[in-house]
């Protein structure tokens, strides 16, 4: 089944491989870094919300994409490609790529929801140190899925996941949890991954 490759791909392989040369898709992996613009914007919007609070509607707004969907919408010259490629792409590289997508998609939709309790907090400094934090951590998965895009295997750990959490983002101040605990949005962060 792999004939000249040393891992599992369809029939359709070789000739997809050959037609993504030198286009947006990636060769070897069929898949496209052009859909990490869908999760680069809203990063952008979390890093402001501190001094733009009512950035939140939009960020809000946000909705995680399917990866065909965002291509089917996009503009670049190669988006028939990126959709018809997908379907083909071998699973050592597509299946920690979804993996990674969907562990980002769960994050974004958790952070929103966490920086929004925090700027009804009004504390804008609580606001800009969880942004920041959480668009760090969103950023560290989005590499991930650059990686696997370029050929790496590689998801993020829970463990990483957990210990860059616990260890970023700062505690509300109005939780009912007791002393010391950061309260639900924390676990809700964490049981995301679970």
């Amino acid at each position: 089944m792999s004939g000249e490759f040393d891992f599992e791909h369809d029939a359709e392989y070789p000739a997809l491989r050959e037609r993504c040369m030198g286009t947006n898709v990636n060769e070897q992996t069929l898949l496209a870094t052009d859909y990490l613009n869908h999760f680069n914007e809203l990063v952008m919007i979390l890093e402001m919300l501190a001094d733009m609070p009512e950035l939140l509607d939009e960020a809000k707004a946000w909705e995680p994409k399917d990866y065909k969907d965002h291509f089917r919408d996009s503009t670049i010259a190669d988006r028939e490609l990126a959709v018809e490629a997908y379907d083909h792409a071998p699973p050592k590289f597509k299946d920690p790529f979804d993996e990674n997508v969907a562990k980002t998609n769960r994050l974004i939709l958790t952070a929103v929801e966490r920086l929004e309790h925090d700027i009804q907090l009004g504390d804008m400094d609580l606001v800009r140190s969880n942004a920041r934090a959480l668009s760090q951590m969103i950023q560290r998965l989005m590499d991930m899925c650059g990686a696997n895009i370029h050929g790496s295997e590689s998801t993020m750990a829970q463990s990483e996941i957990d210990d860059i959490l616990s260890s970023a983002c700062a505690p509300t101040t109005d939780t009912p949890s007791g002393p010391g605990e950061s309260g639900s949005s924390q676990a809700d962060i964490d049981a995301l991954f679970d």
